[in-house]
């Protein structure tokens, strides 16, 4: 394909992308009012959720794994921040993954852009994660103001302005992932089941519940921060959680460049797969 050519397909998805923007707005505010229909509170669970989960687990493995000598200042605001990133990458690639399932009926009698699909529930799980944040927010202040697990020990410095990097990144990397996930699962159903284990097991694999100064010199480190989203945990917690450690320097740029490449291959790898295949996925459904 010619250069003139790709520019032409780029403008064309771009005009396309234009043309349908408000039906992606439209998809997305209905993933998420379908997420809390018939429920009592609604969407606050999206506040309310995480702080729950936070306290139950805080209270199973604060005993056990929230040691001084850890460098963890308040394992809760410490755990929220982990399973705060590690919850909406689940989310959001599950409900990408089963996106064109959900809609087949709709795929079937009216054409629009197929991503759509799996993009708006990327974004209607962001929403909720923008939620969630107010409620680590809360979080943060109460154990900061009344001290309880070291909370006096949480400080905050100049770089709680660039949490949007990690935020951005993480977006970038869990829409790739979940393009790549809502082909495969067409194709093959088994990927549904199998996801569900590996996402399981992948909460167990970044440093949500413990911390990474437990293997410091040991080889599983290096394979832990192999891991993506180990580099958006810690870039968050560096934007929010640890502005009493060298303050005055940037983010770590080791970080920062892993993550961003990671996040923009995936979403490229999942352009790539999704251009490729998607025309085929209604004769699957």
């Amino acid at each position: 394909m010619g250069t003139e050519e790709k520019k032409e397909e780029l403008k064309h998805s771009l005009s396309m992308f234009n043309k349908y923007k408000d039906l992606l707005m439209e998809l997305t505010r209905k993933n998420v009012k379908l997420k809390y229909r018939n429920s009592w509170l609604g969407i606050f669970w999206s506040f309310l959720q995480p702080l729950l989960n936070m306290i139950v687990l805080s209270v199973i493995f604060g005993a056990l794994l929230a040691r001084k000598k850890d460098g963890i200042v308040c394992y809760p605001v410490y755990l929220f921040s982990g399973r705060l990133i590690y919850e909406f990458f689940v989310t959001s690639t599950k409900q990408s993954l089963t996106a064109f399932r959900r809609n087949a009926s709709i795929i079937k009698k009216v054409y629009v852009p197929k991503y759509m699909y799996p993009l708006s529930s990327t974004l209607s799980t962001f929403v909720t994660f923008a939620i969630s944040t107010l409620c680590y927010v809360c979080v943060w202040i109460f154990f900061k103001l009344t001290g309880i697990s070291g909370g006096a020990g949480l400080t905050l410095s100049w770089k709680i302005v660039l949490v949007f990097l990690p935020m951005i990144l993480l977006l970038m990397f869990s829409t790739g992932v979940g393009l790549i996930l809502s082909v495969v699962n067409v194709y093959f159903r088994d990927v549904e089941y199998i996801w569900d284990v590996c996402t399981k097991l992948l909460m167990y694999m970044v440093p949500i519940l413990y911390s990474m100064n437990r293997f410091e010199g040991r080889k599983i480190m290096y394979f832990i921060k192999l891991n993506p989203l180990y580099s958006m945990i810690e870039l968050f917690r560096q934007c929010v959680l640890y502005g009493n450690t060298v303050p005055t320097q940037l983010l770590s740029w080791k970080l920062v460049l892993y993550a961003t490449v990671m996040s923009i291959l995936s979403l490229a790898v999942g352009i790539f797969i999704f251009n490729k295949y998607s025309d085929k996925i209604v004769y699957h459904l």
